[in-house]
């Protein structure tokens, strides 16, 4: 076996408090009918209305195909609605609904009592350096990610031309 319960170290500690902390907030939106992939799109939204689904799905890091499937659930739940772009027919904006703004005020009261519970009893110094140091894998395995697009690519373009 690669990893037994004495080699769970960072990767699964990281998986394992996330995979907890979404738990906890889908399991504190649904009262609100909410998901927290829908409440996602709400929160972009919230802070730049307008956007078309690629822009959204690009935010989001998803597929442009996901971003359209959970955009039409959150639109036909009465959270958003499309809206033309002026000089683009084939490109909508997709704007928050009154009723998505009534819900955002109880949905952030959700997120900063969980946000609150998950970082108890660290010190603001701590929680800076947890930030810091979540940064920095961020990016390390942005980085590696990234290489490994470039090396299948690469892979791919060399299968192409060999005879």
């Amino acid at each position: 076996m690669i990893i037994d319960d004495s080699q769970r170290g960072t990767g699964f500690l990281l998986t394992e408090s996330a995979r907890l902390l979404r738990k906890l907030i889908d399991r504190r939106l649904q009262p609100l009918g909410l998901t927290r992939a829908q409440w996602s799109i709400l929160a972009i939204l919230s802070r730049q209305e307008g956007l078309s689904q690629s822009q959204i799905s690009v935010r989001l890091e998803i597929e442009k195909s996901t971003a359209g499937r959970l955009i039409d659930q959150v639109e036909k739940s009465g959270w958003i609605e499309r809206r033309p772009i002026a000089g683009d027919r084939r490109v909508w904006g997709v704007h928050l609904t009154e009723r998505a703004r009534q819900l955002l005020a109880q949905v952030e009261t959700v997120i900063i009592r969980s946000r609150t519970e998950m970082l108890q009893g660290l010190s603001e110094e701590r929680q800076g350096q947890l930030c810091g140091l979540l940064q920095d894998i961020k990016s390390n395995l942005a980085v590696a990610l990234e290489l490994d697009r470039s090396e299948a690519h690469q892979a791919h373009a060399t299968d192409d031309t060999t005879p």
